[in-house]
């Protein structure tokens, strides 16, 4: 999901996007949306179903545990 995009969301919801960095606007849309702001936290497995986020923040666990291993 491409940062403007996230950004549309979050107007959507109300929320100011300026300045903050993509995890600090999913996490405040998660607040919103009544989910855990735990984005980028899960390891492999995430247990909020109906957060929008779910998929990319799995994906972007596992790519940043990639990075990690090879530095």
């Amino acid at each position: 999901m491409k940062m403007q995009e996230i950004r549309a969301m979050a107007k959507e919801k109300g929320i100011n996007s300026f300045g903050k960095t993509k995890a600090e606007l999913i996490r405040a849309i998660q607040r919103s949306e009544g989910n855990f702001d735990c984005y980028g936290s899960a390891k492999e497995y995430c247990d909020q179903v109906e957060c929008a986020f779910r998929p990319l923040c799995l994906d972007e666990g596992h790519t940043t545990r990639k990075s990690n291993k090879q530095s």
